[in-house]
């Protein structure tokens, strides 16, 4: 007859739990710092602004007032510039993941006669760059100006993020299993689609969230190149949004008008944050735990 098998219990001594108590208070302070402002903004977007300015608003909301958000929703040109920014970030971000992993892939592999001039060639644009104006030249003899194509190719591949996929290859895809492929017929196309990238999901998936977030946020592009506003993302939407509301705050005669169409302005100010951040928000969580493993174990190699 077995006996049960006794736990192991260690003693804690006070050190121990003094130091596991300041741990907690210390990370639970910098989890406050990060969360309230978002918190701030949620309930803010959605309380009286006069209570907001007066910095009645602290913990709860105040005086429910929803009308910044009927001021966004009724403006038909936020739908259009959700749509664009959605396909742009689609759309961008898959071009963006074909061609760092296409470029980072061979980067990874010794046998690669052209891996250190290339890698040079690719850190030297880091560095230097063409500037603004010659750049807006070549996107305008391109013929790529005012066109949603400039929205999706602009900035196609990130130097960094080359470099994260090539060290994440480097550990996770030994030069034994591409040989074990290669004596089983398996040619080099084959082998990247049928092995390497299956075995990447982690580092695709950190791929995917930088250059998703980069193309969401992306301001500079369409405001340098696009002048047709069907064509404008969401965060141009936004901008021409707020302008506009500030300057139907300011063009009024009356002072009551004035005071109402500037609660108007502070709701919307603190709705379009909301909107705008919504989508990254949701996506983060399905993305966290390969997000996390992708940047450790790319960042082991520089």
């Amino acid at each position: 007859m077995f006996k049960k098998s006794e736990k192991t219990v260690v003693k804690r001594s006070k050190e121990d739990l003094i130091f596991d108590l300041l741990n907690y208070i210390v990370l639970g302070a910098f989890l406050l710092i990060v969360l309230y402002p978002l918190y701030f903004i949620i309930i803010a977007s959605f309380s009286d602004p006069s209570r907001v300015l007066s910095g009645d608003v602290i913990l709860l909301p105040k005086d429910l007032d929803f009308s910044g958000y009927q001021k966004i929703f009724s403006d038909t040109s936020i739908w259009q510039g959700y749509y664009n920014t959605f396909v742009y970030t689609i759309l961008g971000t898959v071009l963006n993941v074909v061609l760092t992993m296409g470029i980072g892939y061979p980067l990874s592999r010794n046998y690669f006669s052209g891996k250190k001039p290339i890698m040079i060639f690719l850190m030297i644009t880091m560095y230097f760059g063409g500037g603004m104006v010659p750049t807006y030249l070549l996107v305008k003899d391109m013929g790529l100006r005012n066109t949603a194509t400039i929205m999706i190719v602009m900035g196609a591949v990130s130097v960094f993020n080359v470099i994260i996929t090539r060290s994440f290859l480097e550990a996770n895809i030994p030069t034994e299993l591409e040989e074990a492929a290669s004596i089983d017929g398996c040619s080099q196309f084959k082998f990247f689609f049928r092995m390497v990238l299956p075995l990447s999901g982690s580092i695709i998936a950190v791929l995917i969230l930088y250059y998703g977030i980069w193309h969401w946020n992306d301001y500079m592009t369409g405001l340098i190149y696009l002048d047709d506003g069907e064509k404008y993302p969401l965060q141009l939407i936004i901008r021409s949004l707020l302008i506009q509301t500030q300057m139907e705050a300011n063009d009024v005669a009356s002072i009551e008008s004035l005071s109402q169409r500037l609660k108007v302005a502070e709701s919307i100010k603190y709705g379009v944050i909301i909107i705008s951040s919504l989508p990254v928000l949701v996506l983060y969580p399905f993305l966290q735990k390969h997000f996390t493993k992708g940047v450790l174990v790319g960042a082991v190699k520089g």
